[in-house]
């Protein structure tokens, strides 16, 4: 049975500028386990779901978060695993994040609310949707993906198990892990596949990125997103026949520079009738990067 509490951390802020709060969650009878989220503005509810990565945190949401809140209540959360927050070494998989997910929506908002999810976070959102219809009112789905890096790369199930494991191992995988998040690493992943715009990663800004990456527990969740452990769903088909089997209205938001594979993705799942579509510039860091337009997306349709 899983056991839900809800407290608040008043007077605690984040760069985000909000007051964060704290969701107390048991999984499967295992150990509490803590969500931080933080909340800011008045009105009508915005949930804001970042997009898995190694350094996944609510303040990529940030630019996004604080334009909204000038017309709405505005919560952004960092999944469980990620964010910079202490975290258990779980096997992450997607019945969890889905569960979470759920559990958290129900047990926190009273009224039907707008869901803004980037990256492999869209197709939580859109299963939240289809599973519980009446809590959710709009989606917006920034940049959506669902396959992780090494199922992109077309490594096979049984490496990327391997991979999986092998950087859960206490010494081995810790030493993976640091080569993987080292400035360079992180800049080279950056100017690839998520920024546009390389003038924008600074020194200031890879070393708030990297910082996101040094707690405790920090490889865990994110070699799951790697190895597509947590992929929302395993197929391309069957992400769209979730989108089609949802009744409630949708916009996606393509990123136009976005690696070839991952567009590809996003304009199939722009071609599904009921779906809204904007094509902006950026990759797959656009939520972050262009918030700006982003925004006028989000607030035209919403």
């Amino acid at each position: 049975m899983t056991v839900l509490n809800l407290s608040s951390s008043l007077g605690s802020h984040t760069q985000i500028g909000g007051t964060v709060e704290h969701f107390s969650w048991n999984w499967q009878q295992q150990q509490e386990l803590n969500l931080v989220y933080e909340k800011l503005g008045q009105g009508n509810p915005v949930l804001l779901l970042p997009a898995f990565s190694t350094v996944s945190s609510r303040t990529e949401m940030a630019g996004i978060a604080r334009l909204l809140a000038d017309n709405y209540e505005v919560f952004a959360l960092d999944w469980l695993g990620f964010g910079g927050m202490k975290c258990a070494p779980l096997d992450y998989q997607p019945p969890l994040y889905h569960q979470l997910l759920t559990d958290f929506v129900v047990a926190r908002f009273s009224e039907p609310i707008t869901i803004v999810a980037a990256g492999h976070a869209t197709g939580y959102a859109v299963k939240l949707a289809q599973t519980h219809p009446d809590v959710v009112s709009k989606l917006v789905l920034i940049a959506p993906t669902w396959c992780g890096p090494l199922r992109v790369m077309g490594v096979p199930t049984w490496m990327r198990q391997g991979v999986k494991n092998l950087v859960r191992s206490p010494i081995i995988g810790q030493f993976l892990y640091y080569l993987n998040t080292t400035p360079g690493f992180l800049r080279f992943m950056y100017s690839r596949h998520v920024y546009v715009d390389q003038s924008k990663l600074t020194k200031e800004f890879i070393t708030e990125k990297r910082q996101i990456t040094q707690h405790r527990g920090a490889r865990y969740a994110p070699v799951a997103f790697v190895t597509g452990a947590i992929d929302p769903v395993t197929s391309r088909s069957e992400f769209l026949e979730l989108i089609e089997s949802v009744s409630l209205p949708i916009l996606t938001i393509i990123a136009k520079q976005a690696p070839p594979y991952s567009l590809a993705e996003m304009e199939a799942m722009g071609q599904v009738a009921k779906v809204e579509t904007v094509r902006l510039a950026g990759t797959l860091g656009i939520h972050e990067e262009e918030y700006e337009a982003v925004y006028q997306a989000i607030r035209s349709f919403i």
